[in-house]
């Protein structure tokens, strides 16, 4: 599983989080019934600000920490002295592989995530399904990894629904409602990291009362605590590139910036409408104005990049009607790697 073209060497600053607890991340339809199992990078950034914020830290006024983080992504790890396996969202193609056993088009249209080792082939261009060399067998669920994931049963996220009930009056003028809880764990060491590129004091600053307070919903009842540790990591970057790839909610600049990264066939993109609750005692019955962002793995068109680059930019999504005194910040400055699509 060579590869022999060009590359560079990137290391990168990684923080993993291992939760103490079971993690709960609501959809934007906040079905309880259903938890995403990732967490992205804007919602990460939000919190940490909040808890800077909370503790007395002044935020600047343009939003800016002085750092940029990756969503969340899962890492498996067997025991505490081990190895993790690092898997990075898989790029989104605009062109499908040809195949020449098509009854693996499914499986490999399941793949959603792809080991650090692996990637670099991945964005320097390498047709990993061209049959040229067995990468079947490095596909373990939604998980591509040349490493023996069965042990594991092929995944080390789990979901367990757990049943609640909602009492809507304390002198039973009302019936308890019962509803279901999807609680997110995971087996051995495994959990979620992100990369961070940039002067990362406030970063650690926010983080050490976050794994306190809780990622996620239901931090009230105990759900979402953990524990980071900070290490790195390299990724091989292509030195010679034609398209980028997100790592991170990206929100463009300006209209002029995103007509120049869609300037080309390979752009393949998934994008979400983010918003949600504001959770500031007492504007907490007041949704945040919405926006709609790219998603991690979203590939664009860009021939000048031959490293890692900054992109995107914050923005204030304080409702109208709202009179609380300070911006709700949104975070669309995604890391981008150079990819060469072929």
């Amino acid at each position: 599983m060579g590869n022999s073209k060009p590359i560079i060497m990137k290391d990168f600053l990684i923080y993993k989080l291992r939760f103490k607890s079971p993690l709960h991340i609501n959809t934007m339809r906040d079905d309880s019934g259903y938890s995403l199992k990732t967490i992205h990078s804007d919602t990460l950034y939000a919190a940490i600000m909040s808890c800077l914020a909370k503790t007395g830290v002044e935020i600047p006024s343009n939003g800016d920490l002085g750092f940029t983080v990756s969503s969340l992504f899962p890492f498996y790890q067997k025991g505490k002295q081990d190895e993790p396996i690092c898997f990075l969202p898989m790029p989104l193609q605009a062109k499908l592989p040809q195949l020449k056993d098509v009854s693996m088009a499914k499986t490999i249209k399941k793949i959603q995530w792809v080991e650090s080792k692996l990637y670099g082939q991945i964005i320097a261009g390498t047709k990993i399904f061209d049959d040229r060399i067995d990468y079947y067998s490095c596909i373990h669920g939604s998980y591509l990894s040349s490493l023996d994931l069965s042990s594991v049963e092929n995944e080390f996220i789990v979901s367990e629904i757990s049943q609640r009930v909602k009492i809507e009056s304390r002198i039973g003028e009302k019936d308890a409602l019962p509803y279901y809880v999807d609680r997110v764990t995971f087996k051995d060491y495994a959990g979620l990291y992100f990369i961070a590129e940039g002067e990362t004091t406030l970063l650690e600053q926010g983080l050490n009362i976050l794994s306190n307070e809780g990622l996620g919903t239901d931090r009230n009842v105990g759900l979402g605590y953990f524990e980071y540790t900070k290490t790195h990591f390299g990724i091989e970057l292509p030195e010679k590139a034609n398209s980028i790839i997100t790592l991170s909610v990206y929100i463009p600049e300006s209209k002029e910036e995103l007509n120049e990264l869609l300037k080309s066939d390979n752009v393949a993109y998934d994008f979400n409408r983010r918003g949600g609750w504001i959770t500031n005692y007492p504007y907490q019955t007041y949704r945040k104005n919405a926006i709609y962002a790219f998603m991690p793995g979203s590939v664009f068109a860009n021939p000048n990049i031959d490293n890692v680059k900054i992109i995107g930019k914050l923005v204030d999504l304080k409702p109208e009607n709202c009179n609380i005194n300070h911006p709700i910040w949104r975070c669309g400055k995604s890391i981008v790697l150079p990819i060469l699509i072929n």
